[in-house]
């Protein structure tokens, strides 16, 4: 974490007027759960990066922007949990399995509430940078660009997959197989045994070795 909040700064010491942070955490469905909320991360973040952050209570709307818009250069602000607004995924699972879906004209709205709070985009969010939410997909910035976090997931992908160390061993696990197919087929050329484990149940394991 260090090392991504000495990053942060970067942008900042690079001329940066303010740095807004979007996060997501947990599942709470479109709505507002207290324990979701990101306001304790602003306060660990402060300790980090040694200078005060911003919380805001939500992440989009006038009074949003506002705060965005006239923040001192050098501020730091953290926004509240994008997942608390069900157009951020733009569906959300129902305790009866079905799911309720976002209005689309909604969905635009918020993003652009989102493409209003910034000048550049930096996507840093490796771990949901596959899926169509709104933060992902939505925010149309003339410039955009892949955070140094996600440059290092992507060095660490084409050293494993373009020279990797031998013998090469990769292990592929997840409940849908059917999500797995393409970087199995991906990886013929460069393994000699794939299997699967049957008494995997659910969370099917394949494994390759080269």
């Amino acid at each position: 974490m260090h090392t991504e909040i000495a990053k942060w700064n970067r942008h900042i010491c690079l001329g940066a007027k303010t740095v807004v942070l979007m996060s997501h955490l947990g599942r709470p469905d479109g709505k507002v759960v207290d324990k979701y909320s990101l306001k304790p991360v602003a306060g660990e973040l402060e300790k980090h990066l040694g200078k005060p952050v911003t919380f805001l209570p939500d992440c989009v709307g006038p009074d949003i922007e506002n705060v965005v818009n006239t923040a001192e250069p050098g501020s730091v602000i953290l926004l509240e949990n994008l997942r608390f607004h069900i157009e951020e995924e733009g569906s959300v699972k129902n305790k009866d399995g079905t799911k309720t879906k976002a209005d689309p004209a909604k969905v635009a709205e918020f993003r652009e509430g989102l493409t209003r709070l910034g000048d550049v985009y930096v996507n840093d969010a490796f771990g949901t940078a596959h899926r169509a939410h709104s933060s992902m997909v939505g925010v149309k910035l003339p410039q955009r660009a892949a955070g140094f976090l996600v440059k290092k997931e992507l060095d660490y992908f084409a050293k494993a997959l373009e020279n990797p160390d031998r013998p090469f061993l990769a292990i592929l696990g997840g409940a849908k197989v059917s999500d797995k197919i393409q970087l199995i087929d991906n990886m013929l050329d460069k393994v000699v045994w794939f299997s699967l484990d049957p008494k995997s149940g659910r969370s099917s394991w394949f494994s390759a070795l080269a």
